[in-house]
Order: C-alpha cells, then structure tokens, then sequence
C-alpha cells in the first residue's frame, strides 16, 4: 500500500471527489482547483495493491457529473487492480453504483466487463446474488439500462455481467 493511512486516504478522497461544478459560486476558485488537484493526486497514490476496500473508495468518490478530467484518473487508479479485488470492490460499492451519476456507473461496469476474466464475472454474480434483494434488483435494471445504452451495450460488454440469485 503506497499510503499509511488508509481510512484518512479515503476520508480525504470522498472530500475531495466532490468537485466543485460549473456555476457553484459557493466555492472559491482556489478552493475548486485545490479539491480537483487533491482529488487526482490521490487517485495517483494507487498502484492497485490496496485491496477491494480501495476500490470501493474509487467508486464512492465519482459522486458529480463533471470532472473536467479529474474522473479519468480514478478510472486510471480502477485499472491498476487485479480482477479479483476489481470484482470485490465494486460488490462493495453496489449500494454507491446505484447513487453516483449514470455515466460513472456506465463507466465502472464496462471497466469490469473489459478487464475482468470470465470467472471474475462469475464471481461477481455469485456475490452480487448474495445482496439484499431490492439492491440485487437495483443493479440489475442499472446493468440492463447500460446494456441499453453506449456503456455495455457493445460485444466485449453486452451479457458479460449476470446476477445469480440465491
């Protein structure tokens, strides 16, 4: 693990992927570039030892539309894991795949779909099997909508992503 501290890491990535958005006057522009270049520089921390828990963070913290970048580095920090850890992770972060922007969510499921190996997905569709079932349900409409759209919609992604129930 690159950082010591990692629930301060995470504390202060959550904080900070809260990037200020076009318009917000309530924010300093110092403030904004300070959060933006925080933000990315702890995503440049990860060098995909850290575990499920670290890719829960990642996810957790793409909790605004615009980015204007900054979001292309924690899909950059999401690359670095193995499948495994990938997979856990987002299992983790169910609840946060169904609360942040459409576009992330997209974006974080195609990830998934392109670097996870085939028993990887199984897994991920054992665990997701094992979630309470109004979530299990939520993600399924949320995989079946990318499916629907650009995200998962294409031949590397389509069906890749099943949820088994228990």
């Amino acid at each position: 693990m690159p950082f010591g501290d990692f629930e301060a890491w995470r504390r202060e990535l959550l904080w900070t992927g809260r990037l200020v958005q076009d318009g917000d006057t309530s924010v300093s522009e110092e403030e904004a570039g300070y959060r933006y270049d925080r933000y990315v520089a702890l995503a440049d921390m990860v060098d995909g030892t850290e575990g499920p828990a670290a890719v829960h963070a990642l996810i957790s913290s793409l909790q605004v539309e615009q980015g204007e970048g900054a979001h292309e580095a924690i899909y950059g920090a999401l690359e670095q894991f193995p499948g495994q850890d990938l997979v856990d992770g987002t299992v983790l972060a169910a609840v946060d795949l169904l609360r942040i922007p459409h576009l992330h969510s997209g974006q974080v499921l195609q990830l998934l779909t392109l670097l996870g190996t085939a028993d990887d997905l199984r897994t991920f569709a054992t665990d997701c099997g094992r979630l309470e079932p109004e979530l299990r349900a939520g993600l399924a409409e949320l995989i079946a909508a990318h499916e629907a759209d650009e995200w998962l919609a294409d031949e590397r992604s389509l069906g890749r992503l099943r949820l088994a129930r228990d």
